[in-house]
């Protein structure tokens, strides 16, 4: 026994000791301090509209309502599902947002939690859910847009309509911001909404035309996950713009308010998008926040996605998920792969990854002619030789075998504790540490899919192919973000 407990101290002090080595990004040494906390929502759970809860395809912490109580935190957070259970196809599900109340007692730095309490470090419970409605206030919907084009009104762009004429939301991220109002991005468009406190859409903003899908020479927002007894759209894919289900993917408002980048999952299109293998050359929007009604495209960079070798040997991109700002200049990036996790055939994660992203030497392209959809700027993936990209720097493997062991957690077989596919969602909030006063805890959470056993959703009922059942999980590193206090506003 003594030597089994020297191993297992050995064991996690070279993981804090690895964890702790500074990732250096453009002069900055950032620090991971490990894993700290775990915690669930079980896939059962359903909202007080007695349908199946769905997690983290975004999150937003309530900054203003964190705060530090004896050795542990509370507050509460922001959690936004997509569009609904659609293994099948896309259903009228309506988009919403979900308030969900949490409990952190963190576990010190590479220390083991007490046994039985590895994932009882977060406590999470939903607390209310808000739908999310159009302009008029009539429901908004998750149905794929496969011919329906809203036409602009006003202040408002065209934007993507389901066949039963509601407007068509495949909701991915989102900023709240102080005065209640929230910033979505979607995939569908892909478009950045603004609504209110309520959820009642106020505004929206089109991104460049490269980025628009096109079919046929105009805009067609269909994703080819047509809803029940819909066709497909034609062709399958667009001919340029955003890729089916390749959307603004990761957005975050820089610390100082003043600048709301949005991030596509994968390249456009024209810009390699259309293959697997191709797709690394996505694109980082950096819109002037100063009127909020009226984003307006200040800087736009090409960011290069991180690439692996699968069981194969072959070429995969890892497309990102979710992003977090620490400047207009810097920002951590969630890239990740797909396919792979709790109950699902390839159930090891290759690339699971949160890298620090710097833009300080890239090329500026707004505004100008790769922002046109006939101007690739990465023609069959090949990157124009004028443009200098982003530059990553690893930052935290999600996949760390030792980190997610001191936790009860692995990444592979078997499924109870295997990480799930779909980690999507990301925010921060101070340790407020006077001692630490760089140092905050990083949320990170999955999207289950709505993958349950005993689901509820559009009026039926519904259960998961092969037994999936997919707890919401939340996973909190404790970081050192050096500058980034001072830069809040």
């Amino acid at each position: 026994m003594k030597h089994l407990n020297r191993t297992v101290a050995l064991g996690a002090a070279l993981a804090l000791f690895s964890a702790l080595t500074p990732a250096l990004a453009d002069g900055v040494a950032y620090v991971n301090k490990g894993l700290v906390g775990v915690g669930r929502i079980p896939a059962s759970q359903k909202d007080k509209f007695g349908e199946t809860f769905g997690s983290g395809s975004g999150m937003a912490i309530d900054a203003k309502g964190w705060a530090r109580d004896g050795a542990g935190y509370k507050g509460s957070l922001w959690l936004l599902p997509d569009r609904g259970y659609n293994v099948f196809g896309t259903t009228d599900y309506r988009p919403r947002l979900n308030t969900i109340s949490i409990e952190l007692t963190p576990t010190a730095p590479g220390a083991a939690p007490a046994a039985g309490q590895e994932q009882a470090g977060v406590k999470a419970a939903l607390a209310d859910t808000m739908l999310l409605t159009d302009d008029k206030g009539a429901d908004a919907t998750g149905l794929d847009p496969l011919n329906g084009v809203r036409p602009a009104s006003g202040d408002m762009p065209i934007l993507p309509q389901a066949d039963n004429g509601k407007l068509a939301l495949d909701d991915e991220a989102i900023v709240r911001l102080p005065d209640g109002t929230m910033f979505i991005s979607d995939e569908y468009g892909p478009n950045i909404y603004r609504f209110s406190a309520e959820g009642r859409l106020m505004s929206a903003t089109q991104p460049p035309a490269a980025l628009v899908p096109m079919r046929h020479g105009k805009p067609n927002f269909a994703s080819d996950n047509p809803g029940p007894g819909a066709a497909g759209p034609d062709p399958k894919d667009p001919e340029t713009g955003r890729q089916n289900n390749q959307g603004l993917e990761g957005m975050s408002m820089t610390p100082d308010g003043k600048f709301l980048i949005a991030v596509l999952q994968s390249a456009a299109r024209q810009d390699g998008g259309d293959s697997g293998s191709t797709r690394q050359n996505t694109r980082a929007l950096v819109y002037d926040a100063s009127d909020l009604a009226h984003l307006k495209l200040a800087h736009e960079y090409v960011v290069p996605l991180p690439v692996f070798k699968d069981a194969k040997g072959k070429t995969k991109v890892a497309a990102q998920s979710e992003i977090v700002a620490l400047s207009d200049k810097s920002f951590l990036m969630l890239a990740r792969d797909s396919g792979n996790g709790q109950g699902l055939k390839g159930d090891e994660s290759l690339y699971r990854k949160i890298e620090i992203v710097d833009l300080s030497a890239a090329t500026d392209i707004a505004n100008g002619p790769f922002d046109a959809a006939d101007k690739p700027v990465a023609p069959k993936g090949v990157l124009d030789p004028l443009v200098m990209p982003a530059k990553l720097t690893p930052f935290i493997d999600i996949n760390d075998k030792g980190e997610l062991g001191r936790f009860g957690l692995h990444n592979g077989a078997p499924n109870r504790n295997n990480l799930s596919e779909k980690w999507e969602a990301m925010s921060l909030a101070p340790v407020l540490e006077p001692k630490l006063p760089d140092d905050y805890f990083l949320f990170v959470a999955n999207d289950n899919d709505f993958l349950t056993q005993d689901g509820f959703q559009v009026g039926a009922p519904y259960k998961a192919e092969d037994g999936a059942d997919v707890d919401t999980t939340f996973l909190v590193y404790q970081v050192t973000l050096p500058g980034l206090s001072s830069n809040t506003q």
